[in-house]
């Protein structure tokens, strides 16, 4: 029988319905991929930007019972290199990701090492962007609440401000980015939402469509 403990965990500035798109990558994993007969003994969850003391709590549990720890994504655990080179080196944890059902510990390695040179990319390209659209005479700071009189204002507002970042953010999504990873460019860059917000995925959507995209 092969045990796992499940760990699933979204930031701060993501939806918590995420942990429920987690769940069902678990799920498949589980159905479809596990070794037979599959036992879950615990599953933890938590809202936390980077591993919270849920994460904690559900190794301890997978190094007391022997039992692999199961995530959807690397990025549930850690967006750092080193914390999840850590976890591949300890010899009490054995790490399965949902979404990659077949890679072993090196090919992980190696994802995480791209996936944070990716985000590093993207997110100078964003302050690239940002300083090109400051140059144009694009004014990209929040709007604060009071300065909103109408409805058709703020719509106004937000249209201008999709189109502002036109340029950042409709290259990104015809390359094949994720939501998330373009909310995570606009907050690298330091760029906020018209309400001097941190970008969600769900914002960017709303972006996407004021241009025309989907």
């Amino acid at each position: 029988m092969s045990k796992f403990v499940v760990y699933l965990r979204v930031s701060t500035k993501e939806r918590a319905s995420r942990l429920d798109a987690q769940q069902r990558d678990v799920d498949v994993f589980l159905s479809a991929f596990a070794e037979q007969p599959a036992e879950v003994i615990g599953t933890f969850s938590e809202v936390h930007s980077g591993g919270g003391p849920r994460l904690r709590e559900a190794l301890a549990l997978a190094r007391k019972a022997n039992a692999e720890i199961l995530v959807s994504g690397l990025d549930c655990l850690s967006r750092s290199v080193s914390y999840v080179a850590e976890l591949l080196e300890d010899p009490k944890i054995k790490l399965r990701v949902a979404t990659m059902p077949y890679a072993d510990n090196f090919r992980l390695l190696i994802h995480a090492a791209l996936a944070e040179q990716d985000r590093a990319f993207i997110g100078e390209r964003a302050k690239a962007a940002l300083r090109a659209a400051k140059a144009r005479g694009v004014k990209l700071g929040g709007i604060r609440p009071g300065t909103i009189k109408s409805n058709q204002a703020a719509k106004d507002a937000a249209a201008a401000r999709a189109e502002a970042l036109r340029g950042l953010i409709v290259p990104l999504r015809e390359e094949g980015r994720t939501l998330q990873a373009i909310a995570d460019a606009l907050n690298l860059a330091h760029i906020l939402t018209p309400r001097g917000e941190l970008w969600s995925p769900v914002q960017v959507r709303r972006s996407l469509i004021r241009l025309g995209m989907k």
